[in-house]
């Protein structure tokens, strides 16, 4: 019951409300829910790039209080490695 009234409350993809097929960003409210409720598995279908994403919120959070020395090569190869799932999460989801 109450997963149903979050997922209402949720942002509608303007992409696809416009031209019709989802954005590389569709799925990730879905996913957060998914973590919030414990789903583990079900985040990691419906947006594979959500734990990446969370490790680099989490480093970017932890740099605010704690500078570590190569923190900044870290964040760059987690966004990285971040964007490559969200493109490859989004053309095997559309074109394969």
């Amino acid at each position: 019951m109450h997963s149903e009234i979050i997922e209402n409350l949720m942002l509608p993809c303007i992409n696809k409300t416009i031209l019709g097929f989802e954005c590389t960003g569709c799925g990730f409210q879905r996913s957060v829910l998914a973590l919030s409720a414990g789903n583990f598995g079900e985040a990691l279908l419906v947006f594979p790039a959500i734990y990446p994403l969370c490790l680099l919120v989490f480093l970017i959070f932890l740099s605010k209080f704690y500078k570590l020395k190569s923190h900044q090569k870290i964040v760059n190869k987690i966004s990285l490695i971040s964007i490559i799932t969200i493109i490859i999460s989004y053309t095997l989801k559309h074109f394969l």
